[in-house]
């Protein structure tokens, strides 16, 4: 059988529970070939996870995944293969995003207090890792202490838009993201795509990414039921896109998605990571 890849991961350096050493170890244990780190909007934890794979079977693929947006609708655009020589210039560019986000979460923070809830924006900021949080730190705050059953019911109930709390930030636009990412010399990536965007919402920002710089779209994804593989598959054909996949792992954060075999049946294989190594720049 061919070798598997995930390239999707997160670490403690954003919404992740595990060190990038520690997510090497996992992928020697399960026997990947290759892995990505692609935490959210930061490249901090990068170098410590290049060093780490230095002695490693595991190619350590450093990587980045931008929150932006495209006609309303939340897009996440992965980095792969981002080059070291741009970690700098990478980290510059995003603090605007963070800027934007923080502000958000302490406008949430201070609206879940007034709802009764016993949360310290401070406090979740000196506790995470780079010092930037999500709603999935303050979802994880909010089960340690017993106001919510689980990370995603929080996700998806009291700390969603839906339900009046939380106000998402201004996004960065994705075809500026994809722009961005590929000027760095990283292989743009649209992640998760069906998440956030129905089939007929990608059909128009497809070819406009396309056009932008995009080289690949996930096609293998945890979520994903065997119609949506198929059709991610159909759409990356269509459009000329590079198929890649991940795990999308967070470790403690999503205990259900295990990192290269995410539920339990994600198959990445080898050789979509190559692929994309094939079109990076660095």
């Amino acid at each position: 059988m061919d070798k598997a890849c995930d390239l999707h991961a997160h670490s403690l350096y954003s919404d992740g529970t595990c060190t990038p050493a520690e997510l090497i170890l996992f992928a020697e244990e399960k026997g990947l070939s290759h892995l990505a780190l692609t935490d959210h909007n930061t490249v901090l934890g990068l170098r410590d996870f290049l060093q780490a794979a230095e002695t490693s079977l595991v190619e350590a693929v450093p990587g980045i995944e931008i929150s932006c947006g495209f006609q309303g609708k939340e897009v996440h655009i992965l980095g792969l293969y981002l080059p070291p020589a741009s970690f700098d210039e990478v980290h510059t560019f995003v603090q605007e995003i963070h800027r934007r986000k923080d502000e958000s979460n302490r406008q949430l923070v201070q609206r879940l207090r007034d709802a009764g809830y016993d949360l310290c924006y401070e406090t979740l900021v000196a506790n995470t890792r780079g010092g930037h949080i999500n709603r999935a730190h303050i979802a994880k705050a909010m089960l340690e202490k017993g106001d919510v059953p689980s990370v995603e019911a929080a996700v998806k109930g009291v700390l969603s838009p839906a339900y009046g709390l939380y106000q998402p930030p201004e996004r960065l636009d994705a075809l500026e993201a994809v722009r961005r990412l590929a000027a760095w010399g990283a292989v743009p990536v649209l992640a998760h795509p069906f998440l956030n965007q129905t089939e007929s919402e990608l059909h128009i920002f497809l070819p406009q990414a396309r056009a932008a710089g995009l080289i690949g779209m996930e096609t293998r994804y945890p979520l994903y039921d065997e119609p949506t593989a198929r059709l991610a598959a159909q759409m990356a054909r269509q459009y000329g896109l590079l198929e890649s996949g991940g795990s999308d792992f967070h470790g403690a954060i999503k205990p259900h998605i295990a990192l290269g075999t995410g539920t339990g049946s994600l198959f990445v294989p080898a050789a979509f990571a190559e692929g994309i190594r094939r079109c990076s720049k660095g």
